[in-house]
């Protein structure tokens, strides 16, 4: 059985992001994880990440970053043990300014719930997972509010992948110190705190078996600068050892 999970081999976990890497760096080793424990996994991601940045050196051929990234997504997947990934079709909308009319944070909340919902019916999971948003990334909020929608209208159980605010604050002092141009302290400083309370987090994983694993699906995804980039190693071991979950649904 799926510890913390009560799923038995040959459930069905269906992954729900925004943005090709949220599966990796978000979700990597509960995935990873996941496939060891017999169950099958699937990936539903809304966009192709057209407005990503670039990662310093990254090649990107005729700078269509959106196709890009879906080929790296679909490599990262398939070095997770993901046998089914689905792309919802939204466009990327980027950590701030005016979203264009087809972004996903331009979409209403029931156009986005549909589509999820769509998706995820031929999946048949048994349970969702979807990021926390507790990074206040704007199409991670769209999606975790949708997936929790879903999971009322399917009857499903859904997990909150969390980033403990405990691990974060050591993430933004760093970021202050070495990255301070990273956007998501611009998004702090609008929200205040980032990550989930530590005291909300129910279930904590072990990963640190899955760790070299995730750190190959991390590097497929060479477009992109992960969060965890020139983090100490002690903090990035500490982000990338455990997975914490919350039962949202």
């Amino acid at each position: 059985m799926f510890p913390g999970l009560s799923l038995d081999r040959g459930a069905r976990l269906l992954v729900v992001v925004a943005h090709p890497d949220d599966e990796t760096f978000g979700c990597g080793s509960l995935l990873l994880r996941a496939a060891a424990e017999g169950l099958v996994t699937g990936v539903c991601c809304a966009t192709r990440g057209e407005a990503g940045e670039i990662a310093p050196g990254a090649d990107v051929p005729g700078a269509d970053l959106g196709r890009v990234r879906e080929d790296e997504l679909r490599r990262a997947a398939a070095l997770l043990g993901v046998t089914h990934v689905d792309l919802l079709g939204f466009e990327d909308s980027g950590m701030s300014g005016d979203p264009a009319p087809s972004a996903l944070a331009a979409a209403t909340p029931a156009t986005v719930r549909e589509s999820v919902r769509s998706a995820a019916q031929p999946f048949d999971p048994d349970v969702l997972v979807t990021l926390d948003a507790s990074d206040g990334h704007r199409d991670h909020v769209v999606m975790r509010d949708a997936t929790l929608g879903v999971g009322d209208q399917l009857g499903l159980p859904v997990y909150l992948h969390c980033l403990p605010r405990s691990l974060m604050q050591q993430w933004v002092d760093h970021m202050l110190r070495d990255r301070p141009e990273t956007e998501h302290l611009a998004v702090r400083e609008q929200l205040g705190e980032l990550g989930t309370p530590d005291e909300l987090v129910d279930v904590v994983l072990d990963q640190t078996d899955h760790l070299g694993a995730r750190e190959t699906a991390i590097s497929a995804h060479r477009s992109q600068t992960s969060p965890f980039e020139g983090l100490p190693p002690e903090l990035r071991r500490a982000f990338l050892g455990h997975d914490h979950l919350q039962r949202a649904r």
